[in-house]
């Protein structure tokens, strides 16, 4: 009999009479009856309809908790893990399973069993809390958390990557989060980011990240190895992994330990393509990265390089966030001009004439920042900044390039060496009336020195977007 013949003459089974031979066999005293009925059971779940899966839960659940025989719950608990896979695209059937008190029974078994038993409760748990999210408190609430974390100490192959999917599930409650807080706990967790299917590596990701937030936890998880674990994420996850990861990896590299070795273990291109994917955020979460990267001078190099590189490429919405970048960047007082170094400025000069309008910002904002710098400026300069700033002075200009425009041109009026080359722009009335509101902005304080721009901050794990697919 071929696949479709056998597949129609399941699905036109009396299912009330298989039922009712089904109550029949496990009520018998024969375990060999009861494990044939159950496997059978298991065996036509793909095809039996919701309201027969449903009548046969609270039986399953009552010979997983009842029955003397290690070998009927070992079929039971197999047989309720087919259940819980099934449904209507929804997460009934594994809902269901977790309320008819089969997750404190799978939890007490866990803690005395092994072989086949122990690796059949591990998948089946494993399957109700991917399948069912609203399972996952029921097992915390009963000392699932603790359960787990103490398997882990000693399980090994597949049992163990089942276990450490489960304990990403879990870590996905904000009240585990709370309590996952010693070193073993943190390890497994960070070893849950390297190993198992991409959900729940990403959702493992995801707590890293919130729970790096604290600086006594970072700490932590630095020294477990939490950046190389996001890390290989970060290259080798899906776009929605790269994302959380990406970010999580982002709280990590505040640690100040963690800034050079995170640039030498090939952070800043794996940055740099968020930087020109198609993702608003993956874009974000690169610019708050570079900014910290960037502290230390040699990776400053490196970020300002890949930005000009990006600068030069056809997408303009990646030349406008990193155009915005240089701009953050030079901030920065290094002891080599790493902007000017890495090639920008003339392209930046090239986009502020022909870009499109945001590109054009982006460019402007950035020119007008590094026009601070008296090298910066002279880079500016040489590469014909100074007409092309003149030109955008017009009505016809936005008032955000005017604005932009007035305030490098401001800087040159400043430079001694430069003064001559812009005169022709206080006889433009637009300049003078910027000039005179910028120059007030941009006094000096008591101190003599000019108000620096804000910092930026983190995006925190609450602001990245989330997939309610992968729970």
């Amino acid at each position: 009999m071929d696949q479709p013949e056998a597949k129609q003459q399941k699905m036109s089974l009396d299912w009330e009479e298989s039922f009712n031979l089904f109550e029949e066999a496990v009520a018998s005293e024969s375990t060999a009856m009861q494990i044939q009925a159950i496997i059978k059971v298991a065996q036509l779940s793909n095809y039996a309809p919701d309201n027969v899966l449903t009548r046969a839960v609270p039986i399953l659940t009552q010979l997983l908790g009842g029955s003397s025989s290690p070998l009927v719950q070992e079929a039971a608990a197999y047989c309720l893990k087919c259940i819980a896979h099934q449904g209507d695209l929804d997460d009934r059937l594994a809902t269901l399973i977790g309320q008819s008190g089969a997750i404190p029974i799978t939890l007490r078994l866990l803690q005395h069993s092994h072989g086949g038993l122990q690796g059949v409760l591990v998948k089946f748990l494993w399957s109700i809390v991917t399948f069912g999210t609203h399972n996952r408190v029921i097992v915390v609430r009963n000392g699932g958390l603790e359960v787990i974390i103490n398997m882990l100490g000693s399980c090994v192959g597949s049992t163990r990557r089942h276990l450490l999917e489960i304990l990403s599930a879990l870590v996905w409650l904000r009240e585990v989060r709370r309590v996952i807080t010693s070193p073993e706990g943190l390890q497994f967790l960070v070893e849950a980011v390297k190993f198992g299917g991409m959900a729940s590596r990403e959702r493992a990701a995801y707590a890293v990240g919130s729970l790096g937030v604290a600086r006594s936890a970072r700490t932590v998880l630095v020294d477990l190895g939490a950046m190389q674990a996001l890390m290989e994420l970060l290259r080798e996850g899906d776009i929605s992994a790269k994302l959380v990861a990406g970010n999580a990896l982002g709280v990590i590299s505040a640690h100040v330990d963690c800034i050079r070795p995170l640039a030498q273990a090939g952070a800043i291109p794996l940055y740099a393509e968020l930087l020109r994917g198609a993702e608003p955020v993956g874009k974000e979460i690169a610019e708050d990265v570079f900014c910290v990267l960037a502290i230390a001078e040699v990776n400053a190099v490196s970020i300002a390089q890949h930005l000009a590189q990006i600068l030069r490429e056809n997408d303009d919405i990646a030349k406008a966030a990193a155009a915005e970048i240089l701009g953050h960047l030079s901030r920065y007082k290094h002891s080599v001009p790493f902007i000017t170094n890495s090639g920008a400025i003339p392209v930046l000069v090239e986009l502020l004439r022909q870009g499109s309008d945001e590109v054009k910002e982006k460019a402007s904002g950035a020119i007008a920042q590094l026009s601070y710098n008296a090298g910066d400026r002279a880079a500016l300069a040489d590469a014909g900044a100074i007409p092309i700033l003149m030109d955008l002075l017009g009505d016809d200009q936005s008032e955000e390039l005017r604005n932009k425009a007035a305030e490098a041109l401001i800087s040159f009026s400043e430079d001694p060496s430069q003064r001559d080359r812009i005169s022709e722009a206080f006889n433009i009335t637009s300049f003078q009336d910027i000039h005179n509101r910028l120059a007030q902005l941009r006094a000096p304080d008591n101190n003599g020195e000019q108000m620096a721009r804000p910092s930026r901050q983190m995006m925190s794990m609450e602001q990245l977007p989330w997939d309610p697919n992968i729970l």
